[in-house]
């Protein structure tokens, strides 16, 4: 099992980032809330990760605090939540707004995420109701500020990055239209469409 890594970031497509460590390069799946954290430049970054094995594919999942992983891997327990749907849940709120839903039960505002109905919301609150305090116990790492350069496919790149998350392409599209300015790198587009999707 791989439970951390220590390396540089080569690459950043989101939710996908490339990490250098001694020499290999690990392909990472990451929240957008590790994203958001991650160093600038060729500082070193620090992941908890998590490694799904199926038959056909190993995943690997990595995390900026430990917190996170700790609810990801809570999401994981829960009856039709994968490592997408699981990630696409930590990348559109916080871990206080989703331990804040759940204890509210709050299914309304569980079912704006992505590919999270009725059904999988009303399960969300039920299971992770009590799993919530372990994930609550969890330490966290301390948070590296951070962002990436301006790029010129800012927008079309958080397009993809959301259509990766479980939006459909129109929506994402729609999504990043209504916050998009050229001046805006990748991750502060995600993070703005996400927030106007969870205000709406």
């Amino acid at each position: 099992m791989i439970g951390l890594l220590r390396g540089r970031v080569l690459t950043k497509q989101p939710p996908s980032l490339l990490l250098e460590v001694n020499g290999v390069g690990y392909e990472v799946e990451a929240p957008m809330s590790t994203f958001y954290d991650l160093p600038e430049g060729d500082q070193e970054v620090v992941l908890y990760t998590h490694l799904m094995v199926r038959d056909d594919a190993h995943n690997l999942f990595g995390f900026i605090r430990e917190s996170d992983r700790a609810l990801f891997r809570a999401l994981l327990r829960v009856n039709g939540v994968g490592g997408k749907m699981a990630l696409a849940i930590l990348s559109g709120m916080t871990a206080d707004e989703f331990a804040l839903h759940v204890q509210s039960g709050d299914v309304k505002a569980l079912c704006r995420l992505p590919g999270v109905g009725k059904k999988t919301a009303e399960r969300l609150i039920i299971e992770m109701r009590d799993r919530l305090e372990k994930v609550e116990a969890a330490g966290a790492a301390p948070v590296l500020s951070g962002g990436a350069a301006a790029a010129p496919s800012a927008d079309g790149d958080a397009v993809s990055a959301l259509v990766a998350l479980g939006y459909k392409t129109a929506e994402a599209t729609r999504m990043v239209a209504a916050v998009f300015t050229p001046d805006m790198d990748t991750e502060t587009v995600i993070r703005l469409a996400l927030r106007g999707k969870a205000g709406g």
